[in-house]
C-alpha cells in the first residue's frame, strides 16, 4: 500500500495540471478577446504615459 500513497500525489498534481492547461488553452480567444486586449492595451498607454511623464520631470 506504500506504493498507492507514493503515487497518488504525482497523479493528482498530473491531472490537476492537464485540467489547468486545458482550461487556459478554451479560454484563449473568444468573445472576450477583443475587451482583454484593449485592457491590456489601455494598461500599456498609462503605464508608457506615467513613464513619460516621470522622465519629463526629472530633466
Amino acid at each position: 500500500m506504500d506504493y498507492v500513497a507514493a503515487l497518488v500525489p504525482p497523479v493528482v498534481m498530473a491531472v490537476a495540471f492537464t485540467a489547468l492547461v486545458v482550461t487556459i488553452i478554451k479560454s484563449q480567444g473568444g468573445a472576450n478577446k477583443a475587451k482583454e486586449d484593449a485592457i491590456v492595451d489601455a494598461a500599456l498607454a498609462r503605464a508608457e504615459a506615467a513613464q513619460q511623464a516621470a522622465k519629463g520631470t526629472t530633466a
